[in-house]
């Protein structure tokens, strides 16, 4: 059936009525000339920084010791100024923000500067990314009986790319840098399932296996040598307010996990306060909201579970 072209006919009128809610008022639009950082720009800068980390595993083959040198060098000065680009306008946005502007007058800061600043801040920290990659890197392996050697760990684990996602977002969150840490981890938890803040602190030898719907909440300290399984959430108690009803942020809402911990799948873990000792194990399905001592086993009690003989007819 072919269309009716004079249905059509409505939609300037609706297009007028959609532009007239773009008011200045409007929480739901940015319009003016302060651009925003770029989505795909970032997830660009994560394309080319996992080509840094992992060399050979990733968009380009034949890499060798002759070309790696030119290779490298052409990615790290590539980042250089997508990273200073990106950098550049989350600052200004924020700064703009805080202003209570609406508009992008000129104003004192010189956000590209800061920008190529921290941008080379960033890439000098790779060689120590590297380092820590490669111990969750061996933390999957010696964790996983299934696996079958690293470079699957790389090709194939989810957790992996969460976590160098992570680790990547953390050190610009611990540079001062707005908004493109949350779009970085935020892009790994649509391709993952597992979500992980910025602002987490993780020691090294870190693992999650399978890893959908884990969740580690922005004030999370973890230790070393920590294996989580998937559904595990480390969240927040509680909320807390000030007099005036708004949340109070910046405070530690979400739990610490010492070395050498265990836990098991879809184990909720929240609060602040909630120390789980080192070499402590947390069994599947546990919630907690209290410290555990060290060494400490938690688990539940084994459901009873009833089991109806069948005699092999159906109903219908």
């Amino acid at each position: 059936m072919a269309s009716d072209f004079r249905l059509k006919e409505q939609l300037p009128k609706l297009t007028n009525r959609i532009v007239a809610m773009y008011t200045p008022d409007d929480k739901l639009n940015h319009l003016g000339h302060c651009p925003l950082p770029q989505y795909q720009a970032v997830v660009s800068i994560l394309t080319d920084l996992r080509e840094v980390l992992y060399p050979g595993y990733c968009r380009r083959e034949g890499l060798h010791v002759g070309n790696i040198m030119y290779h490298v060098g052409d990615l790290i000065d590539g980042l250089h100024d997508k990273l200073t680009q990106q950098i550049a306008r989350s600052l200004q946005h924020e700064w703009r923000v805080r202003q209570g502007m609406q508009s992008c007058p000129p104003e004192p800061a010189d956000h590209e500067a800061k920008g190529q600043t921290i941008a080379i801040a960033f890439l000098e920290r790779i060689p120590q990314l590297r380092s820590r990659l490669a111990t969750d890197v061996q933390a999957a392996y010696d964790g996983d009986p299934a696996c079958r050697g690293l470079d699957e760990v790389i090709f194939c684990y989810p957790g992996l790319t969460a976590i160098t996602v992570y680790r990547l977002a953390h050190e610009l969150h611990q540079l001062g840098v707005p908004f493109i840490p949350r779009m970085m981890t935020e892009w790994a938890h649509q391709k993952t399932g597992i979500d992980i803040h910025p602002g987490a602190r993780i020691g090294d030898f870190f693992f999650i296996d399978h890893g959908t719907g884990v969740v580690v909440g922005e004030t999370c300290d973890i230790g070393a040598h920590v294996k989580l399984y998937q559904g595990v959430t480390l969240g927040a108690l509680s909320f807390p307010t000030d007099p005036t009803g708004q949340l109070v942020r910046g405070k530690k809402r979400h739990p610490t996990i010492e070395d050498d911990v265990v836990v098991y799948a879809n184990a909720t873990i929240l609060g602040g306060k909630t120390v789980i000792g080192k070499q402590a194990v947390i069994g599947s399905s546990v919630w907690l909201t209290s410290s555990v001592e060290p060494y400490a086993t938690v688990m539940l009690e084994t459901p009873n579970l009833r089991i109806r003989a069948g005699d092999g007819t159906r109903t219908p």
